[in-house]
């Protein structure tokens, strides 16, 4: 059997890792880049979801270019040097024979040699270990599909965006009265902010399920009553419903707490007493809010944010 026989018409080309494990992916459909771990997450899964437009094929369809022009530059290398090996087998040497005869030679010589086309993978902005299948991957930005099991990781995300916020309030405790007062106020603003995050992925991920897809997608949840009104509106979901009067109670309070923080310097006007119901606030005082306050409402926006999901995802 020639070499080139052996090759059997097909090879397997292993694509090298990255440092930290992960190999890259391109999506055939919106041709966004990914990466994710082998070896990790459901096992013997052939699929993958793109996690950016949830695009689902083989996983033979996610090589990236760079990819391609690696294992095609190797595939080369393999041919070329089969076919010169088996050229090289031909070689003959024909001496001539009498006075008059006449000598017959073939001799292979090698022109260049194909060169292997190396590519390193892209470095990206998130990494997560989906808590459904436990599949490492790494994307642009922060929220996305998991390319194994197709959950997406708003909640995940979301979630530990407040365990960072609660090791903020732990700082806090061992810190000076100006230290710890600005890493709470910071904590307020950023449970705020990743609920924000949060909410407005989840009404775009869900907006052909609303009265009005334009309008839910441009849902704001800074202003948690006006995201009240409006999501009963566009989704017929109202995120107060399953919750405790004193529980709803505490996110009015704390949402306005941050608005004064954001806007007003901290300080107590009208329109705080007015929408928080907060009859110990006295205007023109500086609004007050301790560590415990904040660790409330993470317990609450958890339990708020899970039934959101849940609702959303149920809904026809």
């Amino acid at each position: 059997m020639s070499n080139l026989e052996r090759l059997n018409g097909q090879m397997s080309i292993p694509l090298p890792k990255d440092e930290t494990g992960y190999t890259g992916r391109e999506c055939p459909e919106c041709e966004r880049y990914f990466k994710i771990a082998f070896g990790t997450g459901l096992p013997g899964s052939s699929k993958c979801h793109c996690p950016y437009c949830g695009h689902n094929a083989d996983q033979s369809y996610f090589h990236t270019k760079e990819q391609t022009e690696y294992a095609t530059s190797i595939a080369f290398k393999e041919v070329e040097e089969a076919l010169f090996k088996d050229l090289k087998n031909m070689e003959f040497d024909i001496k001539p024979r009498g006075a008059f005869g006449i000598g017959m030679s073939m001799k292979v010589n090698r022109g260049s040699i194909p060169q292997i086309k190396h590519y390193t993978e892209n470095e990206l902005e998130t990494e997560v270990v989906c808590d459904n299948c436990t599949l490492r991957y790494a994307v642009y930005g922060v929220f996305a599909y998991c390319p194994d099991c197709a959950q997406h990781n708003s909640l995940q995300i979301l979630n530990m965006d407040y365990e960072v916020i609660e090791k903020m309030l732990g700082m806090a405790a061992g810190s000076d009265a100006a230290v710890q007062k600005k890493l709470i106020e910071d904590a307020l603003e950023d449970c705020v902010s990743s609920f924000d995050g949060f909410g407005r992925n989840l009404c775009r991920l869900h907006s052909q399920k609303a009265s009005n897809q334009a309008q839910a997608e441009k849902i704001s949840f800074q202003n948690i009553a006006g995201a009240q009104k409006n999501l009963i509106d566009q989704f017929g979901l109202d995120i107060a419903a399953g919750l405790p009067i004193n529980h709803w109670d505490i996110v009015i309070r704390c949402f306005q707490k941050r608005h004064l923080i954001c806007h007003k310097m901290g300080v107590i006007d009208d329109e705080y007493i007015q929408k928080s119901g907060d009859i110990s606030a006295v205007v023109g005082r500086k609004i007050q809010i301790d560590a415990d306050e904040v660790r409330q409402l993470i317990g609450v926006l958890k339990t708020m944010s899970s039934d959101i999901m849940t609702s959303l995802e149920n809904k026809p």
